[in-house]
């Protein structure tokens, strides 16, 4: 049933997929088939199915026994969710081991689904499609690391390019060396050295999708002290990585600060996630290592979509769904999207691509956080935004959705406001950050958070040079002292006289 909470977008209806990797199996319920995909619930289980498959070729008797008894538990949340529809896919343990196709007759008994074993190009294809939908716009090498295999594939904008499948999961390395550290690293070398494909990536970013590489991400960013704690769009420079995949691939990982966020049992297999990255970064010499939360499942509901929706500009999509769950007008927001563009001509700022992009979504997002007592609206939206589950972002750009947001509720002028987004950001950012919070504390004086009224309002330059804002003269009341006073910090930023006019007619 669905559910009448005003927190959920009416227009969905939850879809469910469950993943059966080698190492983990993980059910994920989204809210619905979208450019940007909200989890609703999200389980995993570690069954360890691809365990002992390099030596006995079967699927881990004890994970089978597991796996098909949590099967059951995740139909009936999948159920209990109200989802419309259930995927079930399966990668390379699946769909290599002896007792495979038995294991999935038996799974689909209980799930009342037909499950996908995908063959290593699908896999690789679904991973591919993950990272295109998820960066704006991705142009490299994606690498998806499993448990039973390595997936590697092509992609610049929207085209998949050449592929492999290479042995090389985290569980089967560990297999396959017998935990030893020399010989795993042999074992990547050589195989890493059939991926041709590597030497049209160099220069080029090198997209990292899987849970072994998302953990040792997140170690990373622990070691750094870095200031978002966002997965998705983290970036490693390669040559400041190395010691760091040195020191985790030789097993010294336990002593590193923030390991205790690491699981146990992922724990483990970082020494082989570490190697086969360095071994990536030594065959591919890439710009960067950049993290993908999207992967095969995400790539998967992709492909569901139409051509129109995944032609769409998934940021925009997600701050226009946050602004109708929780703005006090999304039609105000989208008033304020457009008009700020013709105001930025106006104070002629140029803007790139992803600049204009960002200003968009900063306008849709600037209302989140009314609801908050008025004293900690601007933290409260700062935290909403800088750690939202948005794509087609980086780590720059989400400090200046936050801090944007943050100076139209605190003050332009306030130095002390999150020094270390400020940093994140950038001279540029922050700047454009400063001078769209400040348009922001005048525009919502005038128009009380409510629409009509933006559309209204036009710039004028005086002979003398000064720049007028137009009130119409029908809402000519709505200038006063506080609004002019506002105008009056928006010239500042700007170091350009400015000045609030009602219209003589209109």
């Amino acid at each position: 049933m669905q559910s009448s909470s005003q927190g959920r977008l009416q227009d969905r209806r939850p879809v469910s997929i469950i993943d059966i990797g080698s190492n983990s199996i993980r059910l994920v319920i989204y809210e619905g088939i979208a450019r940007s995909p909200t989890v609703l619930f999200n389980e995993k289980m570690l069954a360890g199915l691809g365990r002992g498959i390099v030596t006995t070729g079967k699927l881990d008797p004890h994970g089978v026994r597991r796996a098909i008894e949590e099967f059951r538990r995740f139909r009936a949340l999948s159920e209990q969710a109200g989802a419309h529809s259930l995927h079930v896919i399966a990668t390379a343990a699946a769909r290599e081991a002896t007792n495979g196709p038995d294991f999935i007759h038996r799974a689909e008994d209980i799930l009342g689904s037909e499950i996908r074993v995908l063959s290593g190009r699908e896999e690789a294809t679904y991973s591919a499609l993950g990272v295109i939908s998820s960066f704006q716009p991705a142009n490299g090498i994606v690498g998806d690391l499993g448990g039973g295999s390595l997936e590697l594939i092509d992609v610049s904008g929207k085209e998949i390019g050449d592929g492999i499948t290479l042995p090389l999961g985290s569980l089967r390395l560990h297999d396959m060396s017998k935990g030893s550290a020399e010989l795993a690293a042999e074992i990547a070398r050589e195989q890493i050295a059939r991926a041709g494909l590597l030497d049209g990536g160099r220069g080029r970013p090198f997209y990292c999708v899987g849970g072994a590489w998302r953990n040792l991400a997140r170690l990373h960013m622990m070691e750094m002290g870095y200031p978002l704690d966002v997965m998705h769009h983290y970036e490693m420079e390669p040559q400041n990585a190395a010691d760091f995949l040195d020191q985790v691939a030789g097993g010294k990982s336990n002593k590193m600060k923030g390991i205790g966020r690491i699981s146990k049992s992922r724990r483990a297999l970082l020494p082989q996630g570490a190697l086969v990255l360095r071994e990536i970064v030594r065959a591919m010499e890439p710009s960067q290592l950049v993290i993908s939360a999207f992967g095969v499942r995400e790539g998967y509901l992709y492909s569901l979509l139409d051509e129109a929706d995944r032609a769409a500009d998934p940021l925009i999509r997600a701050a226009e769904e946050l602004a109708k769950l929780r703005a006090r007008s999304v039609t105000h927001a989208q008033e304020l999207a457009a008009w700020s563009g013709e105001a930025f001509r106006t104070f002629g700022l140029e803007e790139t691509t992803d600049e204009a992009r960002y200003r968009h979504a900063a306008c849709l997002l600037a209302d989140i956080g009314w609801r908050a007592h008025p004293e900690y609206r601007g933290t409260q939206s700062l935290n909403i935004i800088a750690h939202a589950s948005f794509i087609g972002v980086d780590h720059p750009g989400r400090a200046f959705l936050a801090l944007a947001t943050m100076f139209r509720h605190e003050g332009v002028f306030e130095k002390e406001i999150s020094p270390e987004l400020r940093k994140l950001a950038g001279p540029r950012y922050l700047e454009r950050a400063r001078i769209l919070g400040a348009l922001f504390r005048v525009v919502y004086l005038l128009s009380a958070s409510m629409p009509g009224v933006i559309p209204t309002l036009k710039w004028r330059q005086t002979i003398d040079g000064k720049l007028q804002l137009v009130i119409p003269k029908r809402v000519g009341a709505l200038l006063g002292e506080r609004p002019a006073g506002r105008l009056s910090h928006l010239a500042r930023v700007l170091k350009r006289p400015m000045e609030l006019v009602v219209a003589e007619s209109g």
